[in-house]
């Protein structure tokens, strides 16, 4: 399994990179997201890979983040949603949008995406609504301890010795520590992400504690 590539750029198309490791070329597909974030050819860069094995076909598909690829990897376990479906949603919405949508229970949201209907969008949610808390921790967790994606990619002329790919958002962290500290008053793990979810939408400048007490006016019984 190749689960991360560093090397240079040689060509962007319109939906993959084509990236030269050590003489190899690697034809990496990609969301429109990921692909408007990586650099022009002739520079490093490095993807987290998931491969998939057909009886006629490999193919490589490229994540800037681990976050994006556990989302990537999800979306396919759906009916209905294969690897081209999973890469629209992930473009549109980008992971951190991924998993409040699906949080929230916003199948819009969802249905949004590019070849995406209303019934597929509502199969997303329904099927994965109990996913989003794990994967929301996960995106605090590497916030908190990320490795830098490319510091080893090698060296060619026009590619920036050590380059980094960018740090994911401080809010990633605020939500881990809120879905925690929700988890530990007894909530469960669907309200709590349903509800940081909502908070952040509502304020995405909230740090932790402004989160957590946010969440839980949301969780607060109404009467």
């Amino acid at each position: 399994m190749i689960g991360r590539i560093a090397g240079r750029i040689e060509v962007r198309g319109p939906d993959h990179v084509l990236i030269d490791v050590r003489g190899v070329g690697y034809i990496v597909f990609v969301s429109d997201r990921t692909l408007a974030g990586l650099p022009g050819p002739g520079e490093a860069t490095a993807l987290f890979t998931d491969l998939i094995v057909r009886e006629d076909l490999l193919q490589l598909y490229g994540f800037s983040t681990l976050v994006e690829k556990e989302w990537f990897r999800l979306l396919m376990s759906v009916q209905g949603v294969g690897a081209k479906a999973a890469l629209a949603i992930l473009g549109a919405l980008g992971a951190d949008g991924v998993s409040r949508a699906i949080a929230l229970g916003d199948w819009n949201a969802i249905k949004a995406a590019k070849g995406i209907g209303p019934k597929t969008g509502q199969r997303v949610v329904n099927e994965l609504k109990d996913k989003a808390p794990m994967v929301m921790a996960m995106a605090g967790q590497s916030a908190a301890g990320a490795d830098p994606l490319i510091e080893d990619a090698p060296a060619h002329a026009g590619a920036a010795p050590g380059a980094r790919a960018p740090a994911p958002a401080p809010q990633a962290a605020a939500q881990s520590e809120a879905l925690s500290a929700l988890a530990n008053l007894g909530y469960a793990p669907g309200e709590a992400a349903s509800a940081v979810a909502t908070a952040l939408n509502a304020s995405p400048e909230l740090d932790t504690p402004g989160l957590i007490r946010a969440a839980l006016k949301l969780l607060a019984p109404r009467g």
